[in-house]
């Protein structure tokens, strides 16, 4: 069976999903302009397909209908709805959205005389299956971050969620801190606040860390600086920002036991930038700094972007099918 024209060129966007997962190790971001090409271009195959099947009176015909309607209308407000209940960065749910409009059917092709995808499902929605196959492949991540911290002799009840980090190697991370002054925590200093903490006033880390006691005391801001999004792409090429201010020597050594109104400026940080901070608030930023300037090594959950395993979850869809599907049915429950 020859594939029909719609289906090879879908193919022409695995590429960019590749890069994209590429981009999004390196970076965490992905630029807005990517998504509305791929959304124009999966509405012209659909359409192209619409002409082909209409009246839409056949089984076929239907059948494309009821697959399109579930892949626009259930498969791609999910992205939405994940990003909206915080599952979800934006690009990932930009992502999930380009996949639904992109492939609702199940684009069939023929390679030295096997019929690929090799497993398809009896709705033949092919987005569902990138999706499935994207959580699988998800699920694979914490057990794979647990291996690496067995390989470093880490062993804690947090090896499947987090891994330690020398502490100045933070600037060039991304994740958030899985630890504050108290212990453990799920809900740390997201990495990139801590680089828009450091760009506002000035610091890189390394200076944040010899002389917190001084840079503790709100009243050592003097001057402060665009705070970028705290990407490790954009701003400053050092590990926090400009050089700190001539004037701060002049504010002395202060007492790491004495108590401010304001402790780090943290509350006017979060009061003069234009936006938030990833869900940072005053107290969270206080706490990972006062883990980064007084340790050595953190420990860190690095996070997973999830268009890396939904670039790989469009591979393996395209090639082998539905994993999910092919699960049940050795189980006999479809």
């Amino acid at each position: 069976m020859f594939p029909t024209l719609p289906d090879v060129l879908r193919l022409l966007v695995v590429p960019v999903f590749l890069w994209a997962a590429v981009r999004d190790v390196r970076t965490r971001r992905l630029p807005n302009w990517l998504w509305p090409p791929l959304y124009a271009f999966g509405v012209l195959l659909v359409l192209v397909e619409a002409v082909r099947f209409a009246p839409f009176a056949g089984f076929e015909g239907r059948l494309f209908l009821v697959q399109t309607l579930i892949s626009l209308f259930l498969v791609a407000p999910l992205g939405y709805a994940f990003w909206y209940l915080g599952a979800f960065g934006g690009a990932d749910a930009k992502a999930l959205i380009a996949i639904a409009v992109l492939f609702p059917t199940f684009p069939t092709y023929e390679i030295a005389g096997a019929t690929l995808p090799y497993v398809e499902t009896a709705l033949g929605v092919f987005s569902l299956t990138v999706l499935t196959n994207t959580v699988l492949i998800g699920l694979a991540y914490p057990v794979g971050l647990a291996l690496y911290n067995l390989t470093t002799g880490e062993r804690s009840a947090t090896m499947f969620l987090a891994r330690p980090v020398t502490t100045p190697s933070l600037s060039k991370r991304h994740g958030r801190l899985f630890e504050d002054t108290s212990g453990t925590t799920r809900n740390g200093l997201d990495l990139d606040a801590l680089r828009m903490y450091l760009r506002w006033r000035g610091l890189t880390l390394s200076e944040l860390r010899a002389d917190s006691d001084a840079l503790r005391d709100p009243e050592s801001v003097t001057e402060t600086y665009e705070p970028t999004d705290g990407g490790t792409h954009v701003g400053p090429a050092t590990d926090g920002g400009e050089p700190i201010p001539d004037d701060l020597s002049t504010v002395g050594d202060v007492a790491a036991s004495e108590t401010f109104d304001d402790p780090w400026a943290a509350d006017r940080f979060l009061a003069e930038i234009e936006r938030g901070a990833y869900g940072t608030d005053a107290e969270t930023l206080r706490e990972g700094l006062e883990v980064v300037a007084s340790r050595e090594s953190v420990m860190v959950s690095p996070g997973m972007p999830f268009v890396v395993p939904m670039a790989a979850g469009l591979v393996v869809s395209l090639t082998y099918g539905d994993v999910l599907f092919a699960f049940l049915a050795v189980l006999g429950l479809v």
